[in-house]
């Protein structure tokens, strides 16, 4: 037996027995999203719901459903506080309710929030299995989770033979590892959701504005899925992308990304974390194209800014009349988070060549309601200030504001909502002396 197996045997225990390495008021970071080690979840929320553990924190961003069902379920409330940096469907109720708190944050931050703001106690993820030189791989979920698994007190990991082993900045040896325990389940999967007759309008006008060569950001949601569709006639594309996606896999497959003409990690698909089926984990297992980095490289915004030509594509859920882009509040509470955008939008408009796009419907409620609104409600919170949006694209055209006066940018805007809407538009922005 050679001395990284000898290791990882003396390391390796029960659930329970990890679980049992938990005291009263940890600190807790979990994996994101398909890191999320469940198997440990679980037996943390055991020892929670058995009085055997109390005053806990536990910092998760998206969340998915394992964690709902565990350690933020609402019955250990009093035993576990919740916060959240990045509020998803698992937690967007806990939120709203006070039983969890949103952290406000740039996704790139996170990691040096891990670093230098929290003390963090424990960190549990899943990684790959190990391989013969002693590595394991956070495979889908890089993100801040590498970061905080070093610099924790006591790192747990749950192996899982699901997750594929990424290259890049994405290893992690069993000499950095305290407790290893096994969990083979298989990875939630997150399917792309069925087009609608606006994502062929919308895709159409965002592929226009894509160059060939270009090296291409897609944020999560329905728009950006939609849009790589639109890209398919599309010549040697390049990816450096928060999210890897896929739809950025069909892209590879057709030989639409090639990667060739990048300027930074040529031929090479960088990402922090992924999200879809079991055939892209698949596509993504042991695939010397695919590079995960911590998010604090892959989006701050000045790495970002040394791809030529990037092109940034994100989803709003609203704009007003000033250019300013809401993407993370609705009804009156926090809905999602900033995120990666502004991220994004800033570093893509300093790459030379670069462009930074924001899509979005432009109704809601079944064509109900205008998301290109006169002024935001009260409270509101902006994702991308009015001094960063550059363009801007929904089913009824695309817009570019930057460098116009506050009247172009107003009569652009109304430009591509719906034409139910306009005159009311015009109306408020010459009340607000806009025009």
């Amino acid at each position: 037996m050679s001395t990284w197996n000898s290791l990882y045997r003396k390391k390796l225990v029960t659930l329970e027995d990890a679980a049992a390495r938990v005291t009263n008021g940890d600190t807790i970071v979990p994996g994101m999203a398909n890191g999320e080690p469940i198997g440990l979840l679980a037996a943390i929320a055991d020892r929670a719901r058995r009085d055997d553990l109390t005053d806990l924190r536990v910092f998760s961003l998206h969340p998915t459903e394992y964690a709902a069902s565990t350690v933020l379920s609402p019955d250990l409330c009093d035993r576990i506080q919740a916060y959240s940096w990045f509020v998803g469907a698992s937690d967007r109720a806990l939120v709203k309710v006070g039983l969890s708190y949103f952290v406000p944050n740039y996704f790139h931050q996170i990691p040096r929030l891990c670093r230098d703001f929290l003390n963090i106690d424990v960190c549990i993820t899943t990684v790959s299995p190990m391989d013969r030189a002693g590595f394991f791989s956070f495979g889908t979920a890089n993100d801040y989770t590498s970061t905080a698994a070093r610099c924790c007190t006591t790192l747990i990991v749950e192996v899982n033979e699901n997750v594929p082993r990424v290259f890049g900045d994405s290893l992690l040896h069993i000499s950095e590892v305290d407790v290893v325990v096994e969990n083979h389940v298989p990875l939630l999967e997150t399917v792309p959701p069925e087009p609608v007759p606006e994502d062929e309008l919308i895709g159409s006008s965002v592929a226009a504005m894509v160059p060939d060569g270009a090296t291409i950001q897609l944020g999560a949601g329905s728009i950006p899925n939609a849009i790589t569709r639109s890209l398919e006639g599309h010549k040697d594309l390049g990816i450096h992308s928060e999210l890897f996606s896929p739809g950025m896999m069909d892209l590879i497959e057709q030989g639409v990304v090639t990667g060739r003409r990048k300027t930074l990690h040529p031929r090479k698909n960088v990402f922090t974390f992924a999200r879809g089926t079991r055939r892209m984990y698949d596509f993504m297992n042991n695939n010397p194209s695919m590079e995960s980095y911590p998010v604090s490289y892959v989006n701050d915004p000045a790495v970002i800014a040394r791809n030529d030509n990037m092109i940034s594509i994100n989803s709003i859920l609203e704009v007003d009349l000033l250019g300013q882009c809401n993407a993370e509040y609705l009804h009156g509470s926090q809905y999602s988070g900033t995120g990666g955008q502004l991220d994004f939008v800033r570093g893509a408009f300093d790459s030379r060549g670069g462009k930074s796009i924001l899509a979005f419907y432009s109704t809601a409620r079944n064509g109900a309601l205008s998301r290109v609104v006169p002024r935001f409600e009260p409270g509101t919170v902006v994702t991308t200030p009015r001094m960063d949006t550059e363009h801007l694209v929904t089913e009824h055209g695309a817009v570019t504001l930057k460098g116009k006066s506050t009247r172009d940018r107003a009569l652009d805007i109304i430009s591509i909502a719906h034409p139910r809407f306009r005159d009311e538009l015009l109306r408020e922005a010459e009340n607000m002396y806009l025009i």
